[in-house]
């Protein structure tokens, strides 16, 4: 009688289980391709190479952690149906929040460059910009390639 209770649990943990470790892999994966990828567009000699990705490495985590909290301000909020239940003092506070954020990336990417002009010619800096949007384009378009697959 236990049985027919705790093997749904059991299936259920297993299959989240399966889920998250075959998207932190794919996560790993694309961050391996991403650093061999722009490794390559900079063209980084290994001193350089020593001294960017721990400043690159930091920059992306806090990044990630942002937009993180960015997105779960504005999902938390927008389920359907609740934008409009949203006060307009609820509202405004959501647009504060959204702001602060982006005000908190802006400052974070002017100090990423700031960091690391003391350690990359200008031109690599600006390079990398091109080999970030250029890595994400191509990411964006194998992703929805393999899609319609």
């Amino acid at each position: 009688m236990k049985i027919k209770y705790i093997l749904p649990f059991v299936l259920l943990f297993v299959s989240t289980f399966s889920f998250s470790q075959g998207f932190k892999e794919k996560k790993e994966k694309v961050k391996a391709l991403k650093v061999a990828y722009i490794t390559d567009e900079l063209n980084l000699t290994s001193d350089e190479a020593q001294r960017f990705w721990p400043i690159y490495n930091a920059f992306d985590d806090k990044q990630a952690e942002l937009r993180h909290e960015k997105m779960k301000a504005i999902l938390d909020r927008f389920e359907p149906g609740s934008v409009d239940k949203l006060s307009e003092k609820d509202a405004s506070s959501l647009l504060i929040q959204m702001e602060l954020i982006e005000e908190n990336l802006f400052a974070l990417r002017k100090k990423f460059i700031r960091d690391l002009q003391g350690v990359l010619p200008a031109k690599k800096i600006i390079r990398l910009k091109k080999a970030e949007d250029d890595f994400n384009r191509q990411l964006l378009r194998q992703m929805r390639d393999n899609k319609r697959r």
